[in-house]
């Protein structure tokens, strides 16, 4: 088992000082990779329903780094840490430039990106960036994808498709992955599934939390399913990475009635991770923010004995 937290991207805690401490502290500590999330502007008005939270709230206050701009920092402060894009709003930005972005961040820190993608939530952030147009967000996600591929696995590259094409053209320097950074599906509608099963290298889930449980019971039914499509596109379901993201964004909101997955005292965790970890998932994340670096740190340490005593898990 492999395990990651989330890094703040807003807030107290989204200091160059906090950041760099957070990040090197949970390498330190043992974490394998550490999430970062992607806004990039908040309409003062925001109609559209949040998908984590049980109220649809969104608990945004206007302020936010740069996704990639964030993660090149964190790829400078250091060394082992796989940089994950949790999740990446594909249809956001121009394919060809995120390709380069990614591709450059990929060079520098000596392949350690992994590309989570999703297709988002937020019709009034596609409507002020120009985004496409929010409900094809679907179709663009998955050709942009596609584009990146081609970008990265080919050159010359040319793409002809319904929202976008270029000609021959070079994007190098190329990703240090090969055939090309990992990429992980979030979400876990049907066209996410089949978005993992048909482009992804991985699973990306978000559960745990009072708007989104999925249990191990709903999560097997779901695997189950991810299997049969991947096996229907022609393709290894034991080669995706399964890995559960776990935020709490409803701290005192239990699921369901009952305790919600991952709290508790160590041996409960223990045995959450040890039920997840019999169905595949192989990399669980977890969430430590705070608006203050002292107790983000705690939360993270008090952690620790958990990620060393359940790595053969």
């Amino acid at each position: 088992m492999r395990y990651g937290f989330y890094l703040p991207t807003r807030g107290q805690t989204a200091t160059p000082e906090a950041l760099e401490t957070l990040v090197k502290r949970g390498e330190s500590l043992g974490f394998a990779s550490v999430m970062i999330a992607d806004h990039l502007v908040f309409p003062v008005s925001i109609k559209s329903r949040y998908p984590y939270t049980v109220s649809g709230d969104f608990p945004g206050q206007g302020d936010v780094l740069d996704q990639l701009s964030l993660m090149a920092f964190v790829a400078a402060k250091t060394t082992r840490l796989r940089l994950v894009t949790s999740v990446m709003i594909v249809p956001y930005r121009n394919p060809v430039l995120t390709a380069k972005a990614l591709a450059t961040i990929d060079v520098l820190s000596k392949g350690r990106v992994t590309l989570g993608v999703g297709v988002g939530w937020m019709r009034e952030e596609f409507e002020a960036l120009g985004a496409p147009d929010f409900d094809r967000r679907g179709a663009v996600t998955d050709e942009y994808l596609r584009i990146l591929k081609t970008l990265w696995t080919e050159s010359p590259a040319s793409f002809s498709g319904r929202f976008y094409r270029f000609d021959a053209l070079h994007c190098r320097p190329q990703p240090v992955q090969k055939p090309h950074p990992p990429i992980w599906v979030g979400g876990h509608s049907k066209a996410a599934l089949r978005r993992a099963a048909r482009l992804g290298d991985g699973w990306h889930p978000v559960g745990a939390n009072a708007s989104v449980p999925l249990p191990p019971s709903e999560l097997s039914g779901l695997l189950d399913e991810l299997y049969r499509l991947t096996e229907a596109e022609g393709r290894d379901p034991k080669a995706l990475t399964i890995s559960y993201k776990a935020p709490v964004y409803d701290l005192g909101q239990r699921v369901r009635g009952e305790r919600r997955p991952f709290s508790g005292d160590a041996a409960q965790v223990a045995d959450d991770i040890a039920a997840f970890a019999r169905l595949g998932v192989s990399e669980i994340v977890f969430d430590f923010r705070s608006e203050s670096l002292a107790e983000s740190l705690e939360r993270m340490e008090s952690f620790g004995p958990v990620v060393r005593q359940t790595a053969g898990v």
